[in-house]
């Protein structure tokens, strides 16, 4: 925990110019909102409560039963090819490869195998899938969500 506090810091230092205005409300989780700026997770689910992403960033769960599981590679691949994009949405990647350690997360979201989650700001399911899927299908379900068209909205209305 002391080395995502560690990263939280330097990312919101160096992005505070940027973020400062646009998330004043994120003031209360500084660490929370420094990895939805800076998703270059990923960060293990036992770690977190997915509580503490509400309203803060979208969650994307991997879970495998293994760290060697093929699907759970070819997935992890699939989101470090296109980070920036996901930082763009506010995406944080969690992992849980530790079946047996039945973390808060896996208990909540009880996954069989291999599996990704998409969780919403509001904290809400918003996608579960038993196999990999590439970022590009992953922005487009989350670019259709109210609150991601909410918020291209005001970001047109600031420039």
């Amino acid at each position: 925990m002391k080395h995502v506090l560690a990263l939280g810091i330097a990312v919101l230092i160096t992005v505070s110019a940027f973020v400062g205005e646009a998330q004043t409300a994120t003031t209360e989780t500084p660490e929370i909102a420094a990895e939805a700026v800076d998703p270059l997770g990923p960060f293990d689910a036992a770690t977190v409560s997915l509580d503490d992403f509400v309203w803060v960033a979208r969650p994307v769960v991997v879970f495998a039963d293994s760290p060697n599981d093929p699907a759970f590679i070819r997935q992890m691949q699939l989101l470090e090819a296109r980070r920036a994009e996901l930082a763009e949405r506010d995406v944080v990647i969690l992992t849980d490869t530790a079946p047996a350690a039945m973390s808060e997360v896996r208990t909540t979201l009880r996954p069989r195998g291999f599996m990704m989650v998409l969780i919403g700001k509001d904290g809400e399911i918003k996608l579960r899938k038993p196999s990999p899927w590439d970022v590009r299908e992953l922005t487009r379900v989350i670019d259709k969500m109210p609150l991601r068209q909410q918020e291209l909205r005001d970001r047109r209305a600031v420039q």
